[in-house]
């Protein structure tokens, strides 16, 4: 497995932007699929964006389609989320997960081995 760690939460007011960060140790992480999830409060986690490993192919919600992007930096230690025009619906514990299986990028959780803690993004009006 991929030990993973997001970082880069915060409190912002609606229309800022924040960018995360998800680092791993391990030398399988520059051949992850690496996504991001949150969780609302009471709500389900749910699917935000993916970036496969191989060919760097992006996935979005469409809540976030057009607003956030993720990449990852060229050594591929580190997957970044930025995140713009943040909304009060965006505060969310967000989470970064990886799959170091050679396929797409999953929108699905199972599709995920490796978790990381989350860190909390809260967007006031």
């Amino acid at each position: 497995q991929v030990q993973v760690e997001e970082s880069g939460g915060g409190l912002v007011q609606v229309g800022d932007s924040l960018r995360l960060s998800c680092e791993a140790s391990g030398s399988f992480f520059s051949r992850s699929n690496v996504a991001w999830f949150r969780q609302g409060p009471g709500k389900d986690r749910e699917f935000v964006a993916a970036i496969s490993w191989s060919d760097g192919s992006q996935y979005y919600s469409n809540s976030v389609k057009g607003r956030f992007t993720i990449a990852r930096d060229n050594a591929k230690t580190t997957v970044f989320l930025q995140m713009n025009s943040l909304k009060p619906e965006d505060t969310a514990l967000y989470y970064c997960a990886a799959d170091d299986h050679d396929r797409p990028a999953a929108r699905e959780e199972m599709a995920y081995a490796s978790w990381g803690q989350g860190t909390q993004v809260t967007v006031s009006s």
